[in-house]
């Protein structure tokens, strides 16, 4: 059989290359990966390349990737980058089969570098109606700007994983303010937050708008705990309370990249208080607001 092969348009390209466009610069591992996209993958490009009559090597030639790549991959030792799986779709002519699993293992990958009980969070929010959230240090994720969520990522030691976590970041804002009922929030801030600048002194600003545009829709309440209220109950850490259609209730908390998810009862029920509790020593709603509009007029 012949296929058109990938890359041939490039004469000049440098030999055989083994990373394309640096998407998955980690060495090849001595046992195999156990991640079952990898593992579908691997068993694609197998089939795919018994099926057009190719050993590794001459298949590695014709997509000008080393041998050893290639047969890692198919060895489920290393990873495929994105170009990789474009290019086996294109020599092999496929409906971007290969494309669809690199996605999905992509995917399954970002949720490893997610905090413990994250997870089993996510899934609970899409389902919500009501969301009270309380942040002692940052505005919430759920309220960042794509410009302070960078600021916040470009931190992560592992720039593939922060890549992954600040669109993941950004796809969950879509699902919750872009639903067709969006679930009422009631989220509670420290004053801290609005002087703190994440980014440069235009994305705070930016920060700050953004949250001042968000708090005027009508499923969302936002209140500011004021500096000299003292010490209160939200000192502790922040943590989210959501209730569920069903009536049912979730929580989650994190401290030092750690998380905990709880859904018993007796525990989503202290979390409640202490949001409660919070709430309490917040200002209103019209007057988080003015405060707000105060700390953006300061910088």
């Amino acid at each position: 059989m012949v296929f058109q092969t990938a890359g041939a348009h490039h004469p000049h390209r440098k030999d055989m290359i083994c990373l394309v466009s640096g998407e998955e610069a980690m060495p090849a591992k001595r046992e195999p990966l156990t991640l079952a996209p990898l593992r579908a993958f691997a068993d694609e490009l197998r089939a795919w390349r018994e099926q057009a009559g190719l050993t590794k090597a001459e298949l590695s030639r014709e997509l000008r990737y080393t041998s050893q790549y290639v047969g890692q991959v198919e060895d489920c030792k290393n990873l495929p980058s994105r170009k990789f799986a474009e290019d086996c779709d294109a020599h092999f002519t496929t409906n971007g089969v290969f494309q669809r699993l690199w996605k999905t293992l992509s995917n399954t990958r970002r949720l490893a570098y997610l905090p413990k009980g994250f997870p089993e969070y996510l899934e609970r929010e899409r389902r919500a109606n009501t969301m009270k959230i309380f942040s002692p240090m940052l505005v919430h994720g759920l309220f960042q700007t794509q410009e302070t969520i960078n600021a916040i990522m470009s931190t992560a030691s592992d720039g593939e994983s922060a890549s992954g976590v600040a669109e993941q970041r950004v796809e969950r804002q879509r699902q919750v303010f872009d639903r067709v009922s969006p679930p009422t929030i009631f989220l509670v801030l420290d004053e801290g937050i609005l002087y703190r600048r994440i980014g440069s002194k235009e994305d705070h600003r930016d920060q700050l708008r953004h949250l001042l545009t968000l708090a005027e829709r009508a499923h969302v309440m936002v209140q500011i705990v004021p500096q000299d209220c003292g010490y209160y109950p939200g000192l502790t850490g922040g943590f989210i309370v959501l209730t569920l259609e069903d009536g049912s209730r979730a929580a989650y908390t994190e401290s030092a990249g750690s998380g905990v998810f709880v859904d018993e009862p007796g525990q989503t029920a202290e979390f409640d208080v202490r949001f409660d509790m919070i709430r309490g020593r917040a200002k209103s709603h019209d007057e988080s607001l003015i405060m707000i509009r105060k700390a953006m007029e300061n910088l």
